[in-house]
């Protein structure tokens, strides 16, 4: 067939928008021609015939129109090509605005023009999908029929515009850095492995960027931040990905009070953005983020939920034997070869963080679990480490950034010990990052924000899986294929 006469044409010509059209003729009386021709494109949502006369509501981003067919005005074969049109239909339509006696804004269709034809029948007759694995699994369905969908779009658009205005006036530099490493450093997760073949080498997915911001602080870029893609290899639920957006930026000469009062302004702000407001609801709790963010160390955030006081097992002469018996207590799981620092750690993730539902600094990690903070000023044995907790989930991380080599080496070298000893989530030691920073890195601050987990919160979701627009999912089992038309 030339292609001249496709049955899906190349373009069509579009003057006019319906969103405009019911804003500039709103005032139009019933009954009343506009005297001015427009040329309009979306999908069809309905499609009903009473005779001579035809209807159908026509959908773009802006908004819906009604397109009005007569057969005095389109003649038999364009009466019949309209009326043949189906439901999901992509269709250009040219016609004078009018308002019917009823008081409907349509265009009067003068021609139309079939654009790409829906194959398939719309699901639910356009109610919605009810099926929230469907919905995931087909998002441009979740897309048409689902007007709440299209929200997470816009808010995650407006929320990137907000990081980097935001980070701009305050003398960031945006950069790229790479998404192959030959390390998976950076933070403790169990990276994706691929193999890059002309150079017969393996190579990990990212992790997170650190390593290499770090470099770009090291060669006298003192403010820089990535707005990025990691991957971790780990679980997909409600609160996990293993692809996801996350912020990371780095300030030198700042340490992470500096970073904690950043990053609270930074959340601030992007909430205003995205909703219109400090205030927001989480789980059926409503939290006013123009609140001073709360400070407080993991010990007491243990103890305000457990009613058990770490302290003092922590500060004896052997740890691990008293933090042990309080996790059994407290049925926390371990493993053997954990020592007394992620104990705490993970009797804080078990029984802790969960309760902390309003915006929350945990200050202060132990040093076995942030092997790239520097060693914290005044509790022995921890780091200047700050997770922001939001909704009962970690939602930023923020260091006193380790730059000390030698200090880094020996981090390095126990998260090998502890890989060796069966723990897959480590920072794998990274020889060029310790040759760059023996050539000095200034004293900095950072922080890691999650994009996703933030924008869950800010638009009221329950799951990941909302706001991000095509998550992991496992495949479906196989089946018969669908015909087209049926």
């Amino acid at each position: 067939m030339p292609p001249g006469d496709s049955a899906y044409p190349y373009r069509f010509e579009r003057t006019a928008m319906t969103g405009e059209l019911a804003g500039r003729w709103e005032t139009l009386e019933p009954g009343t021609d506009s005297g001015e021709t427009v040329a309009v494109a979306g999908r069809l949502r309905s499609l009903r015939s009473h005779g001579k006369a035809a209807f159908a509501d026509l959908e773009d981003p802006s908004g819906r129109v009604q397109l009005f067919g007569q057969l005095d005005v389109l003649g038999e074969e364009g009466f019949e090509a309209f009326t043949r049109l189906g439901v999901g239909d992509i269709v250009g339509a040219e016609g004078e605005v009018i308002k019917t006696r009823r008081g409907e804004l349509s265009v009067r269709v003068s021609t139309v023009t079939l654009l790409a034809e829906c194959l398939r029948s719309m699901p639910e007759k356009w109610h919605g999908m009810s099926d929230v694995e469907a919905r995931y699994r087909q998002r441009y369905l979740d897309l048409i029929v689902n007007p709440e969908a299209g929200r997470v779009v816009t808010a995650r658009a407006t929320l990137n515009a907000a990081v980097r205005r935001f980070l701009e006036q305050r003398g960031f530099v945006e950069v790229e850095t790479p998404l192959l490493h030959h390390v998976a450093s950076g933070a403790v997760a169990r990276p994706f492995v691929t193999h890059h073949n002309a150079l017969d080498l393996d190579l990990f997915l990212r992790i997170a960027p650190e390593l290499y911001l770090k470099r770009l602080l090291i060669g006298g870029v003192e403010r820089v931040y990535e707005l990025n893609r990691s991957f971790r290899n780990e679980g997909v639920s409600a609160r996990h990905n293993p692809e996801f957006t996350m912020l990371e930026a780095y300030q030198a000469f700042a340490d992470y009070e500096d970073i904690m009062s950043l990053v609270e302004d930074l959340v601030k702000e992007i909430a205003l953005a995205v909703t219109g407001s400090l205030r927001i609801e989480i789980q059926g709790q409503a939290l006013d983020l123009e609140e001073p963010f709360e400070r407080i160390t993991m010990f007491e955030a243990i103890a305000r939920t457990t009613g058990a006081d770490l302290e003092p097992a922590w500060k004896a002469s052997e740890p691990s034997g008293p933090l042990r018996e309080i996790a059994g207590e407290l049925d926390v799981e371990l493993r053997p070869g954990w020592g007394p620092g992620k104990v705490v750690a993970e009797i804080f993730e078990a029984r802790a963080e969960r309760s902390l539902m309003g915006p929350t600094y945990v200050v202060g990690f132990p040093k076995e679990v942030s092997p790239l903070a520097k060693d914290h000023r005044s509790i022995e044995g921890f780091t200047e480490h700050t997770d922001l907790i939001l909704g009962g989930v970690e939602i930023a991380p923020m260091y006193s950034e380790l730059n000390d080599p030698a200090e880094q080496r020996r981090r390095f070298e126990a998260q090998a010990a502890a890989q060796a000893g069966g723990e897959h989530e480590v920072a794998m030691p990274d020889a060029e990052f310790l040759e760059a920073l023996s050539y000095g890195m200034p004293p900095a601050g950072g922080f890691g924000l999650g994009i996703d987990r933030l924008l869950m919160f800010l638009l009221g979701s329950s799951s990941l899986r909302e706001v991000i627009l095509f998550p992991a999912m496992r495949p479906e089992a196989p089946g018969p294929p669908e015909e087209p038309g049926n």
